[in-house]
């Protein structure tokens, strides 16, 4: 299975969140550059926490911006109000065609996009 995954679901992992590991196992994992960025450009990173980020970042498939995100991202930002992140990362798995997993309920209202929420226990 292909998955995008939001930068949420990485944090959730790496803080061994294991119900998600088990989601994702054998999934194809897809990361916006969005993601990537976050997860990298977080303050406070030690080394061994960047180290573990890079190796992941390795494993995954990364999805550069091109046109039809930039302009899936102008149009799920007007039409829903998506913060420039968020829509980055929805028109990604729009122009994917894969599912979106996310903890995050701002997606809710994108109804072009096979959102798969994750809920905390």
């Amino acid at each position: 299975m292909n998955l995008l995954i939001d930068t949420n679901i990485a944090l959730y992992l790496f803080g061994g969140h294991s119900r998600i590991a088990k989601m994702l196992e054998g999934a194809v994992i897809h990361l916006s550059f969005i993601s990537e960025l976050e997860l990298l450009g977080y303050p406070g990173r030690s080394d061994e926490e960047e180290k573990l980020i890079r190796e992941f970042l390795q494993d995954c498939v990364i999805i550069d911006i091109n046109t039809q995100i930039k302009n899936g991202t102008i149009r799920f930002r007007r039409e829903h109000g998506l913060k420039l992140p968020d829509g980055i990362i929805a028109a990604t798995a729009n122009y994917l065609g894969i599912p979106l997993f996310s903890g995050d309920k701002d997606f809710r209202v994108v109804k072009d996009i096979d959102f798969l929420e994750y809920e905390q226990d």
